[in-house]
């Protein structure tokens, strides 16, 4: 089967051929114009080649389509890196161990800036090429691992088909986690509704037929990784006249949701929606961008903002919000910010529990 040319180059950059997997890449622009993976792999490739301007320029077209990627972000800190710029260098290593907690990479390029991080150590390690372990990581050399197995290599292909001969059927759309034990019973589903409704008040009045939907729409939602769909099904449960046994089971449901990042954030609501309605998306996780104001930093290291939600200039402002953080981002004030948190209410008034922050190094 014919490869793309995005595969034979990744292949080449694999065996540290550079010149070839640029010259192949830059021959297809026409094809990919746009596409991220394109200008992704030719900024790394033009890092290792060891031109730098045209990798800070192709990183600069993929973040115009993505705004986090780790490879992008690791590729972004090494040419301030290499620079000497550590603080700008950092901030991406920082958000990069945001993101990605374990990142092996950001980890030991952290502590090279904290112990190491002078100009003339850097500059010795350019020189060198050990400051390569820093940038975006290709996997191990093909060609030197071939040159070791290769004598074992009729070995294990024959024991590769002994054992795979009769292979199992992938499954398909295998389920995050077993939520067997949270169907609804049969009397659940026939009798969902609270029968005495004298001694409490709910928010939402629902139909037997309703609070059944409304529950496996959250089941549902959940196998399709849509956490803030399937939130917002389980707050219209939590706050109705459903039974108490559904609504313990859409709580423990809930407990099943996931952290997002900014890449995998689905079903995101606008800020106009939260206002109107704020019970409804309690807990549910929201990307929005506008401007810092306000900001404090207090004694046990937690940090506080308003984010003014708009566009970066504000020409279309939506409203304000207050946001929290257990310790204090990195952020710079007057850019404009895009911020990920979830949404929670304290003494009635909702306010976002902050997880990240993201500032683009380019807005000026």
């Amino acid at each position: 089967m014919t490869k793309d040319s995005l595969t034979i180059a990744w292949h080449e950059m694999k065996r540290r051929h550079f010149a070839s997997a640029i010259q192949l890449l830059e021959s297809r622009s026409d094809i990919y114009e746009e596409n991220f993976e394109y200008y992704l792999l030719l900024g790394i490739a033009c890092l290792y080649a060891g031109d730098i301007g045209s990798a800070s320029s192709y990183f600069q077209k993929a973040r115009k389509i993505k705004l986090v990627d780790t490879r992008l972000l690791l590729g972004q800190a090494a040419i301030f890196l290499r620079r000497g710029e550590t603080n700008r260098a950092l901030q991406y290593y920082l958000e990069v161990k945001d993101n990605e907690p374990g990142n092996k990479t950001a980890i030991e390029a952290i502590e090279f800036i904290r112990t190491h991080g002078d100009y003339d150590k850097i500059c010795r390690w350019v020189d060198t090429g050990r400051i390569e372990q820093f940038y975006p990581q290709l996997g191990v050399n093909p060609d030197k691992v071939s040159a070791i197995v290769l004598p074992l290599f009729a070995c294990l292909v024959g024991c590769f088909v002994a054992l795979f001969i009769f292979p199992a059927k992938p499954k398909i759309n295998q389920s995050r986690a077993d939520l067997s034990q949270l169907e609804l019973t049969s009397e659940e589903k026939n009798s969902a509704k609270e029968k005495d409704l004298t001694t409490q008040s709910f928010r939402y009045v629902l139909t037997n037929k309703e609070i059944n939907k409304k529950y496996n729409n959250a089941l549902q939602y959940f196998q399709e990784n849509r956490d803030n769909a399937a939130q917002v099904e389980v707050n219209y449960i939590l706050n109705s006249d459903a039974l108490l046994s559904i609504k313990q089971k859409a709580q423990v449901l809930a407990t099943y949701f996931e952290v997002p990042n900014f890449n995998t954030i689905t079903d995101v609501p606008t800020f106009s929606e939260v206002k109107n309605n704020p019970y409804l998306y309690l807990d549910c996780w929201v990307d929005w961008g506008g401007k810092i104001s306000n900001a404090n930093t207090y004694s046990d290291n937690s940090f506080s903002c308003d984010l003014l939600v708009g566009d970066d200039s504000l020409l279309h402002y939506e409203g304000s919000v207050n946001v929290k953080f257990d310790a204090v981002p990195s952020i710079i004030g007057e850019q404009s910010a895009r911020i990920l948190g979830k949404i929670s209410m304290e003494d009635g008034s909702i306010f976002l529990k902050g997880r990240a922050v993201y500032q683009s190094v380019y807005d000026k």
